[in-house]
């Protein structure tokens, strides 16, 4: 009911963009373009400092700071189910920077059940979904899967350290029983809206690996604004 009331308000009542406050839009132009588009063009690979052990590759559409984070928030905290679109095309452009070849499986970081109904949708999923779809309209096979889920209550990581964040995430997120054999199907991209420490990200890749699935990488909408930013050639030893 709280999702489908805010997407009625949406359409009916003056809106400004979630990004910069320009009165009578959703999302500007010039906000838009700071999220990336569909074809990857400003995706960078993103690599936080410290890296938690077994992150893969993560590749950023924008920086997670000023418009960005705004429309970011927006969207996961505050309900504007409208920037799900935007948001997903620019998901789908970082996606496409993975480079995984043939149909990919979009897995989204799973967010803790309490945290979704708080906020009355789940965030990653919707954008996943989103990017599934501009990737299927421009010519790629790609599926969402939600195949993870975190098996034990944990607590806010919004102020944890990194190393806290590993922590308070170890042996907690885990694929579910029917997803073991969906992630035979094809290479897995995981997803999220943002990235920052790298811990969640870093948990889903190894419940994903423990099931028995095959990590093509991971992209997201944002990325912290301490991270590198490696070129797109640039490849670890």
């Amino acid at each position: 009911m709280r999702a489908w009331w805010r997407e009625f308000t949406g359409l009916v009542l003056p809106v400004d963009c979630a990004g910069c406050g320009r009165p009578r839009t959703a999302l500007c132009g010039a906000c838009g373009e700071l999220l990336g588009s569909p074809d990857g063009a400003a995706v960078r690979r993103v690599l936080p400092d410290p890296a938690p052990g077994g992150l893969p590759e993560v590749h950023a559409a924008a920086t997670y700071a000023d418009e960005v984070r705004a429309v970011v928030l927006a969207h996961k905290e505050r309900g504007a189910l409208g920037l799900a679109g935007p948001l997903g095309a620019a998901l789908a452009g970082a996606v496409l920077k993975v480079g995984a070849v043939g149909p990919l499986l979009l897995v989204p970081v799973p967010s803790a059940r309490r945290t979704v109904a708080a906020r009355g949708h789940d965030a990653t999923r919707r954008i996943a979904r989103c990017a599934a779809g501009e990737l299927r309209r421009s010519g790629r096979r790609a599926r969402v899967a939600a195949v993870l889920r975190q098996r034990r209550a944990v607590a806010d990581q919004a102020r944890l350290s990194g190393r806290e964040r590993l922590e308070n995430l170890s042996g907690a997120v885990v694929v579910t029983r029917s997803g073991h054999r969906l992630l035979e199907a094809a290479p897995v991209v995981l997803v999220d809206d943002l990235m920052t420490t790298g811990a969640s990200l870093a948990a889903a890749a190894r419940a994903v690996e423990a099931a028995g699935g095959r990590i093509a990488g991971a992209a997201v909408v944002a990325g912290p604004v301490e991270a590198e930013l490696w070129p797109e050639t640039h490849r670890c030893s």
